[in-house]
């Protein structure tokens, strides 16, 4: 069996929606194990697309997307799941159940492992976001920061090697904004931010990566890319203030 670490390569990328819209073409990424990348790019550049690619919500028009070595297809998406953590920007879609305890535990139960584990795994998921004693608690009673944090420990209790987040800091005040970055930094998973949030991309994302028109349009440095006003200008983003 493959050892967790976190990989993801994508091989020629093209997805292709059943109205004809090409949302993506052609895309080569690769991702080393518990590296931090940003995915930026304005509205309908297919940022959305490519992350459901990850955890085979999504199947490729053309070419591949493999995590660890293993293809995300039909037949993997059991292990793909376990692996690849998404985190939705609303996190309404992602809570569901009467408590926050069982939220969390959802995870864990469906992949069959035993009642001490899970109990195991809730805790420690819930200490990781800093909403432990929670357990009790109604999710829609919650605020949208706490939520947010729910939502994660949701996939942290998996266990996973990869996590995806889809505009982590969208409507959160500033302080729910602070704990967002709080509980994000310092993560040894891979880390996938998909963000207009480009101050968000300063503090947390050493990799940038632009998709427009569903092309790839620039990966490198944090550094580099939130320095070029004549990039970022072409591609309806603003340098961090």
């Amino acid at each position: 069996m493959i050892e967790r670490q976190g990989a993801i390569e994508i091989v020629g990328l093209g997805h292709r929606y059943p109205d004809g819209t090409e949302a993506l073409r052609s895309i080569d990424l690769h991702v080393q194990p518990g590296e931090a990348l940003a995915l930026v790019g304005p509205n309908g550049a297919g940022k959305s697309t490519l992350m459901l690619h990850l955890n085979g919500v999504l199947e490729p028009t053309d070419g591949m997307v493999s995590i660890d070595g293993t293809t995300v297809e039909r037949a993997s998406l059991g292990t793909i799941r376990a692996r690849v953590g998404l985190v939705f920007q609303d996190p309404d879609d992602q809570l569901f159940s009467p408590t926050v305890r069982d939220d969390v535990a959802f995870g864990p139960l469906h992949m069959g492992l035993a009642a001490d584990e899970v109990e195991r795994r809730v805790e420690r998921a819930l200490k990781a976001v800093g909403m432990q004693g929670s357990e009790a608690r109604v999710p829609h009673h919650l605020s949208v920061g706490q939520r947010k944090r729910v939502s994660l420990a949701t996939v942290l209790s998996m266990d996973p090697s990869v996590l995806v987040f889809d505009e982590p800091t969208a409507g959160v005040d500033p302080r729910g904004r602070r704990d967002v970055i709080e509980v994000v930094s310092g993560r040894t998973e891979t880390v996938i931010i998909s963000t207009h949030d480009m101050a968000l991309v300063a503090e947390l994302a050493p990799r940038v990566v632009i998709l427009d028109d569903g092309n790839l349009v620039a990966d490198g440095p944090a550094s580099d890319i939130l320095e070029d006003d004549a990039l970022l200008d072409a591609h309806g983003l603003e340098r961090p203030c």
